[in-house]
């Protein structure tokens, strides 16, 4: 399930966004929250299964496309399709046109081609 960033699950939300090899820097890490705070059309989604949030997926959203800007899921959790339903469910809430940016496109390459067939 899907929930929605909010200042209390910050810490959560930072541990899951520095699993990106581009978010190791703590200070690039700080910023990365500060956009998902004050941009209006950055939007932070924590992946709750059970009662443990297990990913986290980002997205910019402009001329209805969202441009995924952080996927991620724990190592303990990957291979069973976490991210999958991560984007299905954004599809599910409206995204239709979602793409990924160059640093989540290896991450979702094979994601984003079937979620687009399903729709057509």
């Amino acid at each position: 399930m899907l929930v929605r960033y909010k200042k209390s699950l910050e810490k959560i939300a930072m541990g899951l966004i520095s699993l990106m090899p581009q978010e190791k820097d703590i200070k690039r890490l700080m910023e990365t929250i500060q956009q998902y705070d004050q941009n209006e059309n950055w939007t932070l989604y924590l992946w709750k299964k059970d009662e443990e949030y297990v990913g986290t997926v980002g997205i910019v959203e402009e001329n209805d496309v969202a441009t995924l800007q952080h996927i991620t899921v724990i190592p303990s959790y990957r291979g069973e399709g976490v991210a999958m339903e991560m984007l299905q469910e954004l599809k599910d809430m409206g995204y239709n046109k979602i793409v990924a940016n160059d640093e989540t496109h290896s991450f979702v390459q094979k994601c984003i081609p079937i979620l687009n067939n399903e729709a057509d």
